[in-house]
């Protein structure tokens, strides 16, 4: 953490969670939900530093079995620790030092009694064996969970996409954001001829002689353990590099084998998205663990280093374009998308669910920046505006802290337009895209909270943002600049803003061209070059006009 306005995490964090919750608050989330989603007493006395997980696919019957090691530092002396094992999957065992150790079921949460004592800077061991049926993923990647299909030849094929369910859903771990192991191993095995791709470097492939083979894969790097993943069916390997800001990066892709020729062509945008966003972000943050494409038998998700893709070889998001301009159909969304959560999500992580925006609204953001990189600025802005149309405003952005809540969908496109916002209040695009790459450098490989990244941002642009911030992240309102014509006098002022709202905003008249106005709450005023000349506030901005002196709308 740099810089004296910074407030420290716990501070942050003490903030946050002393919000109370309203009376419906308290009937929607439940106990399950603070015990995922709150580094509670029996999670915050240890903290992960490799996870050793081995798991057995079985697809004839959807089940699975296996084991993880959960390799652990001791921060300060507790005998009572908290994994995360989600039914129906049943766990079997747990062992330290070759000794079993006991534990009770408290919905998703086992909590395990360790005999040995936990003295202060010990690093130790507690494997997990576990099996059963996975929770079967129904719209998958949304309600998470597992995936069990065929391809169109009806070959076996079947992933995990667990974002919003969690990586409990399939293998036992501390199923909190906030902890991220230093490295780790997937080693899955599958039954011949399946070809497991998981994240990291492929390791080894064993055959072990029973009709099945292990591929053990391994991450050097932190990963967020809802990035785990699994994905296995008929795979076909196409090798291909890049020569970027960190070195060569290894790129690799995995369609299935009878998607090879149209997977060679569709992936080709892997290197200008690459291109892009390391202009604008600053290197790929896993040069160590390579960059992957996977088909997937799902849309998509940001497998940290294989990122799953399901947009069946089609640009646009499957096939439209989300901002209704054109412009999304001149590259792949699920590439764009999802890749750009390497840099937003993976690299830096929120700590907390209810600051989803800094993965959404950034990964939002990112898909306008690579449109800007293929047909310009405006085009970048045009496809950002028309992402408007597809804000709800039902609820603000920033959800409850510590009960695993992800706020508003609205962290997608009111996000993305919110930082498109920014960058017209920094007025500079370099020194913006010096904040985007020095964000990167600040927080690579860190769990943050939001308000990090808040306050980051306004120091660096040298301006005081948080009233913007909580503006769009915090409320459901849209700052509305309104305004009244008396001959050539302009009295304008924001409504339906919080308190001590003030961001600036572009405005023209007649047809002279924009200029900066620093509206308040408070009407002020200002001379019109013409009696009642038109009045023109720049689109880029992300506000409502209201003309006082215009007829209202039937």
């Amino acid at each position: 953490m740099r810089g004296s306005s910074f407030v420290p995490f716990v501070f942050i964090a003490a903030l946050a969670l002393a919000a109370p919750l309203t009376a419906q608050d308290s009937l929607r989330f439940t106990h399950a939900d603070t015990l995922r989603g709150s580094n509670g007493p029996a999670r915050a006395w240890w903290k992960t530093t490799f996870y050793d997980l081995h798991v057995r696919v079985n697809p004839a019957d959807s089940s699975i079995t296996g084991y993880n090691g959960i390799v652990y530092r001791v921060l300060r002396a507790n005998q009572e620790m908290q994994v995360d094992l989600q039914p129906p999957l049943v766990v079997d065992s747990m062992v330290q030092d070759g000794r079993s150790v006991s534990y009770r079921r408290d919905g998703n949460a086992l909590f395990v009694s360790l005999a040995k004592l936990q003295r202060e800077g010990d690093r130790n061991t507690v494997t997990v064996y576990y099996h059963g049926k996975p929770v079967a993923a129904k719209r998958p990647p949304w309600d998470g969970g597992y995936i069990w299909q065929h391809d169109s030849l009806g070959n076996r094929w079947t992933s995990t996409a667990n974002e919003g369910l969690g990586a409990s859903a399939w293998w036992p771990n501390k199923d909190l954001l906030s902890e991220e192991p230093d490295s780790q191993r997937i080693a899955i095995t599958v039954p011949d001829p399946m070809v497991d791709v998981s994240n990291g470097r492929l390791r080894s492939t064993t055959h072990n002689g029973d009709g099945t083979t292990t591929f053990e894969w391994f991450v050097v790097s932190p990963i967020n353990n809802y990035s785990v993943s699994v994905n296995a069916g008929t795979y076909t390997h196409i090798a291909d590099s890049f020569d970027g800001e960190g070195g060569k990066l290894t790129m690799d892709y995995w369609p299935l084998a009878y998607h090879r020729d149209v997977a060679a062509e569709q992936f080709k945008q892997a290197k200008s998205m690459m291109a892009c966003f390391e202009h604008w972000f600053g290197p790929f943050p896993w040069y160590e663990d390579g960059y992957k494409l996977v088909e997937a038998p799902h849309l998509g998700m940001e497998h940290q280093s294989a990122v799953a893709y399901g947009n069946h070889y089609h640009n646009g998001y499957l096939g439209r374009d989300l901002s209704n301009t054109g412009h999304g159909l001149k590259w792949d969304f699920i590439i764009v998308h999802e890749s750009a959560h390497e840099w937003w999500g993976n690299s830096i992580t929120d700590k907390d669910g209810a600051d989803m925006w800094v993965h959404e609204g950034f990964a939002n953001y990112s898909e306008s920046l690579y449109t800007e990189c293929l047909e310009g600025t405006k085009a970048g802005a045009e496809y950002q505006i028309g992402t408007r149309r597809l804000v709800k405003n039902d609820r603000p952005i920033i959800g409850h802290y510590g009960v695993n809540d992800e706020g508003s969908d609205d962290k997608y496109y009111k996000g993305g337009n919110m930082l498109h916002t920014i960058r017209q209040i920094v007025a500079d695009d370099e020194k913006w895209r010096g904040i985007l790459r020095g964000a990167q450098r600040t927080f690579r490989h860190q769990t943050i909270m939001g308000q990090q990244l808040e306050d980051y941002i306004s120091k660096e642009a040298g301006i005081d943002l948080s009233k913007v911030f909580s503006q769009y992240l915090r409320t459901t309102k849209i700052p509305v600049f309104e305004y009244k014509i008396d001959g050539t006098t302009l009295s304008y002022h924001w409504v339906n803003v919080i308190a001590g709202f003030d961001m600036p905003v572009r405005v023209a008249f007649g047809a002279a061209g924009y200029s900066l106005m620093k509206p308040t709450e408070a009407w002020q005023p200002a001379r019109l070059p013409a009696a009642n000349a038109e009045v023109r506030v720049d689109e880029n901005f992300y506000v409502d006009v209201r003309n006082l002196a215009a007829p209202a709308k039937p």
